[in-house]
């Protein structure tokens, strides 16, 4: 529908991701979880009826996305076109968690709404999937009853914060450019550990205070399941991150957070979140090859997933998990 020409983010990027992964040879088709969409039911377990109704009006779904033209659009248009891809990846968090709880890591390329909680959308995110994520696995998954939340876009996670604002059962930290949306204090009372950066930090500072401020948080607590907000929006030249991060330094910054949590045995959910540059796919991707490299991420389901049968009974209960998420 050309939407994507009317705002900066790369509408296209997580499919250029899982194509470089496929043209390096880490990926198949047969070795890919493909999410489920969610339903109503599944994001009921957070959204209010109230808000999920409101998304039936394309003006308000306009605001959200931040794409003034949506608000013209006839709302079955909207629904499928812009929202239907939303739910899905918010389906691809919720079965993520499963499988990192399973196997010690997964990676949905694609969610980390971080912007959106249970009852307000803003910032492109229509959907709170971590909330729904974290809730989910609380509920439904014997064992998980801490986590931890890492959220390392440039923008602050003010959806998350709010949805969990009172729940001594997660622990937030947050390293974010201080000058930016959503500027949020109410949400800011939620984060444990706050990183506020200054415009242009560059890959030195930045990785030492992520090093330091990441291995503090899970020496005070250590969790069930940490859910990591990869955004690429720190990338240098981000029209709306304001950092100066070079690629390379993206890709230590999650080999950072994958050692802490692997040498914790700490199971540990990516999403990948913002990132408004054509470059960002190649870099997430370029990141993913170094976790597979350095063995923080298993080379063995890597490699031979789509023949094992531990690996292929995961994604059967996984989807089955998500078609009866509803925890009402």
């Amino acid at each position: 529908m050309g939407l994507e020409k009317l705002h900066p983010f790369d509408a296209g990027k997580w499919g250029k991701v899982i194509n470089f992964l496929k043209e390096e040879k880490l990926i198949a088709d047969d070795l890919i979880v493909q999410a489920r969409e969610a339903t109503d039911e599944d994001l009921l377990v957070v959204h209010t009826r109230r808000y999920l109704n409101k998304l039936k009006w394309s003006f308000v779904v306009a605001t959200i996305t931040e794409i003034p033209p949506v608000a013209f659009l006839p709302n079955f248009v909207v629904q499928r076109k812009v929202l239907k891809p939303l739910r899905t990846q918010t389906g691809g968090t919720i079965m993520a968690g499963k499988l990192a709880v399973d196997r010690g890591w997964a990676i949905n390329v694609g969610g980390g709404f971080h912007h959106c909680s249970s009852d307000k959308g803003g910032g492109f995110c229509a959907y709170a999937d971590i909330t729904l994520a974290v809730k989910f696995l609380f509920e439904r998954v014997q064992g998980v009853s801490k986590a931890t939340i890492i959220d390392l876009d440039a923008h602050q996670g003010n959806g998350h914060e709010r949805d969990f604002m009172d729940d001594h059962r997660v622990y937030i930290m947050d390293a974010y450019n201080r000058y930016i949306y959503p500027g949020d204090g109410f949400a800011k009372r939620a984060i444990k550990r706050k990183v506020e950066l200054e415009w242009g930090t560059e890959d030195t500072e930045y990785l030492q205070k992520v090093q330091t401020q990441v291995e503090g948080a899970l020496n005070e607590l250590k969790p069930d399941i940490i859910v990591y907000n990869a955004g690429t929006d720190i990338l240098d030249g981000d029209p709306l991150g304001g950092l100066a991060i070079s690629p390379q330094g993206i890709v230590k910054r999650d080999e950072v957070v994958f050692k802490a949590a692997r040498s914790r045995r700490i199971p540990i959910l990516m999403v990948t979140s913002g990132g408004y540059q054509k470059r960002t796919a190649r870099i997430i991707a370029d990141s993913i090859l170094n976790l597979h490299n350095l063995g923080l991420i298993d080379k063995e389901l890597v490699s031979s997933g789509a023949g094992n049968p531990k690996v292929e009974q995961m994604i059967r209960d996984s989807t089955k998990d998500l078609t009866n998420l509803s925890l009402q």
